[in-house]
């Protein structure tokens, strides 16, 4: 397993960090000050995953996204404004994201994901891929998966929005409470019985193996009928826009939203018979919701991805395996670990 290095904490850094040093710690905050994190897709979700570790305090951070900023970005994307409309995303969100943080390296990359070579990504700790086709997805993380990289994607699609992550076999620590042996008092004599029970905090570590991202979505539904209960619908909206992205080649638009839901409408019996899902497992109305990208949708995705990242790299607090998945329609949050 690759180990991120602990940094020297300088005052200043010490006097920034103070509160989330009490909160998870000095060695924790070492770690994420060592870090190196390359977050691919500055959209509204990108905008928020990088506003969460910049400001937890990482060593760096990379923005890259070769698009433009469009008029959706207004709705969700506070690292960019108005007058850089039709200017690259990532160029345009150094500057905002630098201003979050000025103790973090803060660079920007104007290039296509898909151009990278391999070695490109070996150089981060962290590889976080968002708004990004599957294939891309898959490729990354078997880079990652390779070279002991951590790895996450994720994408929001208007009320539904989801994140994935793959840390190999990942080291952490949680607090464990224990109550306290308060049998005999201090002369050695039988203690009465204490009205509330004492409890210790301790430290304790464990480890988690995850699977890749393939795996995850290529499980065949036949043989795995019993998970299905438990599985979010929200999986199954997030395999027929991946569908989507694979047969169109983009994202559903709110310019051509009424031929484009007929087009997941469409998608949706056919890719779920074809996994062995029946198709009443999502309604139809899922294709009317899956437009631009809604900033309060993003935010919670955004926050709880952020969070992972900061878990993943501190070594601190039981990590999500494998996915979290958002549904603005009913509120729900849910995590579950999908594949073997």
């Amino acid at each position: 397993m690759k180990m991120v290095e602990q940094a020297v904490i300088t005052e200043d850094e010490a006097q920034l960090y103070d509160r989330q040093i009490r909160l998870w710690g000095l060695d924790a905050q070492r770690r994420l000050r060592a870090s190196r994190v390359l977050l691919i897709g500055l959209r509204g979700l990108g905008a928020e995953v990088a506003k969460n570790i910049v400001l937890a305090g990482i060593k760096s951070i990379t923005l890259l996204d070769h698009t433009q900023v469009s008029k959706e970005d207004a709705a969700s994307n506070f690292l960019v404004s108005r007058d850089d409309f039709g200017k690259n995303r990532a160029e345009m969100a150094q500057s905002r994201t630098q201003q979050l943080n000025p103790m973090v390296e803060v660079m920007a990359d104007n290039e296509n994901a898909t151009d990278k070579p391999d070695s490109f990504f070996t150089d981060f700790d962290v590889v976080c891929a968002l708004c990004c086709k599957p294939e891309q997805q898959v490729r990354i993380n078997q880079i990652c998966a390779e070279n002991d990289i951590k790895f996450f994607c994720g994408d929001v699609f208007g009320y539904y929005g989801y994140m994935f992550s793959d840390l190999g076999s990942h080291e952490y620590a949680e607090e464990v409470h224990k109550k306290k042996d308060t049998s005999t008092s201090e002369d050695g004599s039988p203690a009465k019985k204490a009205k509330t029970e004492e409890q210790d905090t301790v430290m304790v570590k464990n480890s988690v193996n995850y699977v890749r991202l393939k795996n995850a979505l290529n499980v065949d539904w036949k043989e795995n009928a019993k998970s299905l209960r438990r599985t979010p619908s929200a999986y199954f909206v997030m395999k027929v826009i991946n569908q989507f992205l694979e047969t169109e080649g983009r994202r559903p638009e709110v310019e051509t939203a009424a031929e484009d839901a007929t087009k997941l409408r469409s998608l949706k019996p056919e890719l779920l018979e074809q996994i062995g899902v029946k198709t009443d497992i999502i309604d139809d109305e899922f294709a009317s919701k899956c437009f631009a990208e809604l900033s309060p949708v993003c935010a919670v995705v955004g926050g709880v991805l952020g969070q992972e990242i900061i878990k993943a790299v501190s070594q601190k607090d039981v990590p999500h395996n494998n996915f979290f998945f958002y549904n603005g329609v009913d509120g729900s949050g849910l995590v579950d670990k999908i594949g073997s």
